[in-house]
């Protein structure tokens, strides 16, 4: 009972501190080029979802105070998590994701529309290294540094992370950077689908990849499962240890 209230008492401090962190995260203005870009789409938007009211700001992180896995994607989709304003909804990248993690035991249902259609995670926290959908999804280095410090403290206030996928090099990179401004020794690793570094690396679920089959359901939900595993694995050893 006592541990249980142990748990429960740095679940709610961790959730406060995510908290207030993503409301920092969403306040942020410090590219002028992705300021004007996540803004100009939001002003004209795609006509499918011109009776939306796009979010066209930073799109926080959303997830399990309480997760092992951190899945880490490179930005939000410009009439997804920028029109949402959750990562990794409403697009076709989300689709493919969320039912995926939905298969690998990772969430409560196979769809992800809008920031209140129930969504929830278990054992995962969803973010992008990117706070704001960049041109052509190409964010420049410097953007790319300048959101660096937000992934650094959201990975120091998740207690139990033991393990980071990166969907693509970018993720993959940022997830590397954020790990050494941490102290913790650089892997001279590769990125590649299913590489095991810690972090992992997978192919984002981006409609080029899925379409032309380079990234086919049952590899990302291996990719998923293996990572869920491995943290599982991670978290007995340590009690075991203790």
């Amino acid at each position: 009972m006592e541990s249980t209230c142990r748990n429960d008492l740095q679940t709610a401090t961790t959730a406060a501190a995510l908290s207030a962190l993503s409301a920092e995260i969403v306040s942020c203005r410090q590219c002028s080029r992705l300021v004007e870009h996540r803004e100009r789409i939001g002003e004209t938007k795609r006509a499918s979802y011109r009776d939306w009211d796009y979010w066209a700001k930073p799109v926080p992180s959303f997830g399990d105070p309480s997760a092992k896995l951190l899945v880490l994607g490179l930005a939000p989709a410009a009439h997804g998590g920028n029109r949402t304003g959750r990562v990794f909804t409403g697009d076709a990248s989300a689709t493919f994701l969320i039912k995926a993690m939905y298969e690998a035991g990772l969430a409560n249902q196979a769809v992800s529309d809008h920031r209140d259609d129930g969504l929830l995670y278990t054992g995962a926290y969803v973010c992008a290294a990117v706070r704001c959908v960049p041109p052509g999804d190409r964010p420049t280095p410097e953007e790319q540094r300048t959101c660096l410090p937000y992934l650094v403290r959201e990975i120091s206030l998740l207690p139990n992370l033991r393990v980071i996928l990166a969907l693509g090099q970018i993720a993959f990179q940022a997830a590397l950077r954020a790990l050494a401004a941490m102290g913790v020794e650089r892997p001279r690793a590769k990125f590649g689908h299913g590489s095991v570094y810690r972090p992992g690396g997978c192919y984002h679920p981006s409609p080029r990849n899925t379409n032309t089959g380079r990234l086919k359901m049952e590899q990302l939900v291996e990719a998923l499962k293996k990572a869920k595993t491995i943290g599982e694995e991670e978290e007995r050893e340590l009690i075991g240890r203790a």
